[in-house]
């Protein structure tokens, strides 16, 4: 995937064969819990939603690389660059700080495999849990994008007259829609894991930002309409 400074993605995933995710509530919020330590220091949540079998994501990227200490003893250094020297042979058992960079892809692919560790640890599974590959859309550059690629609460997004605004908003409301389209909950704000209910003030969840929202003028969509 090839992200962008200060452009809005959506980035989805699912189970391998479509298989679940997710066994648990435990499960659901172990992976917001991941989604805080790998996702937010690349970017902004906008809105998320979890299903049994998939996930989606809508992000603003403000930070592409992000820089990673770790505390190494010599050995470990050696190990991790060959090109690590110190002079002095008496420090040679010692702490040392390595800085890396991590990129927003590496710690998507961390995102998945620490969640994917943890459940097949739980279901004494083994093997992988997601698609190899997770996707991504830039929503805020639209070439190439279908006007057809979203379904929205008022059926078909054929056609926009500002597709760089209009976009935002229809990935936004088609994520939140989901459970409902899906048939899970017969009220959008009855399905527990997602922000919907965070961006109507129901509830204070902290993986949002919703000053980042307000700056694109994304709204919930009201839950009064045929859903898609």
């Amino acid at each position: 995937m090839i992200f962008e400074q200060h452009q809005i993605y959506h980035i989805y995933n699912q189970g391998n064969n479509k298989q679940k995710i997710f066994f648990s509530r435990e499960n659901y919020l172990y992976f917001l819990k991941k989604l805080g330590t790998y996702i937010q220091p690349h970017a902004d949540i906008l809105a998320w939603c979890l299903m049994p079998n998939h996930f989606h994501l809508m992000v603003y990227v403000h930070t592409l690389e992000v820089a990673i200490s770790d505390s190494l003893t010599y050995s470990e250094a050696i190990t991790f660059d060959s090109n690590f020297n110190i002079n002095n042979d008496s420090l040679s058992s010692r702490e040392t700080i390595i800085v890396r960079k991590r990129d927003f892809n590496q710690s998507i692919g961390l995102l998945m495999r620490s969640y994917t560790q943890a459940v097949n640890k739980q279901k004494l599974n083994s093997g992988s849990l997601f698609r190899k590959y997770c996707k991504a859309e830039c929503l805020t550059k639209t070439k190439g994008i279908t006007p057809s690629f979203y379904n929205t609460s008022q059926g078909a997004h054929m056609k926009t007259a500002d597709l760089e605004k209009e976009y935002p908003q229809v990935c936004f409301n088609y994520i939140h829609l989901n459970p409902k389209a899906a048939g899970f909950v017969d009220k959008v704000e009855d399905w527990e894991f997602s922000s919907y209910m965070d961006h109507l003030e129901l509830r204070n969840g902290k993986l949002i930002n919703k000053m980042r929202t307000k700056e694109f003028g994304l709204k919930p969509a009201l839950d009064d309409r045929k859903s898609c």
